[in-house]
């Protein structure tokens, strides 16, 4: 298959039902839903929601099911880089080529949409038509984006800043603040999919390495650079990155290795011509 082509097919299909359940823009108040399309609907590559198709076509479910609940993951993931963006955080003007929220609609506002997408997430997820899938996915999510999660990764990342390199404290922050929801996409794919118990033991598995690697692969661009981002960010904000603690080369042998073992994961399920296993190889090389 060309798996270029099932991203950017997928990555369509997402936003044009983003446009779909967000609230229209001329809705009163419309400040605040133009600032929720501006942030949600602004060209990214859609990686988490595509997982999460993946994982629900891999367990032999129907991407159609798991729709809904990819466009949810996608606004709390976008709610996210607005408050990341914010200038008590990252403080970052630019996002993805265009001014950050804050830069375009100030920093109250900003805030109130990072607010409203989360919010607007979780009334997506409760519209699910299997109450048991439903508690499934909102116990994962929730989870996965809670303290013991996203947010307690962002914390331990703020605080870290400035400090000696720390390979536990590092691996905590990119397991927690990305890993956890790339690896719950992935999990509300299979669930989604009707995916069984074994079936989500090693999508869990998978999803863990595969949100690692994603996040590995982002510190090395941070400075290798790519187009659309700023070159050296983290290397300016002092952040703790693998590229600090374990320098280039060894960052990216051990991004491949975790991309390895996830692909030896999915071999119990369709073989190397799945989108999933695909989308992981694609992810270790960040070639899209």
């Amino acid at each position: 298959m060309d798996i270029l082509k099932y991203l950017k097919t997928n990555a369509k299909r997402i936003d044009d039902n983003l446009d779909k359940y967000l609230p229209p823009e001329d809705e009163y108040p419309d400040i605040i839903h133009k600032a929720m399309r501006y942030s949600a609907i602004n060209g990214g590559k859609r990686i988490r929601p595509i997982l999460c198709l993946a994982a629900c076509e891999t367990v032999g479910g129907k991407k159609e099911d798991a729709l809904m609940v990819a466009c949810a993951i996608e606004l709390i993931h976008a709610y996210s880089l607005i408050h990341d963006d914010l200038p008590a955080m990252d403080n970052d003007d630019f996002r993805r080529g265009k001014p950050s929220c804050h830069k375009k609609y100030g920093e109250a506002i900003a805030i109130l949409t990072g607010d409203a997408l989360l919010t607007h997430a979780f009334y997506l997820f409760s519209k699910g038509k299997n109450p048991e899938q439903n508690n499934k996915i909102l116990e994962e999510i929730s989870y996965a984006i809670s303290t013991f999660g996203m947010i307690g990764g962002q914390v331990v990342d703020m605080l870290s800043e400035n400090k000696l390199p720390d390979a536990p404290v590092l691996q905590y922050i990119h397991t927690h603040k990305t890993g956890a929801l790339i690896c719950a996409s992935v999990k509300a794919g299979c669930i989604l999919g009707g995916g069984g118990e074994k079936e989500l033991d090693t999508l869990t598995k998978y999803g863990e390495l595969i949100g690692l690697a994603f996040q590995i692969v982002d510190d090395i661009i941070e400075i290798e650079g790519e187009k659309g981002k700023m070159r050296n960010s983290d290397i300016e904000q002092s952040k703790l990155t693998y590229p600090a603690v374990y320098g280039i080369a060894e960052s990216k042998q051990r991004a491949s290795r975790l991309v390895t073992k996830a692909t030896i994961l999915l071999d119990e399920f369709w073989g190397k011509n799945t989108p999933l296993y695909q989308l992981t190889e694609l992810i270790g090389n960040r070639g899209y």
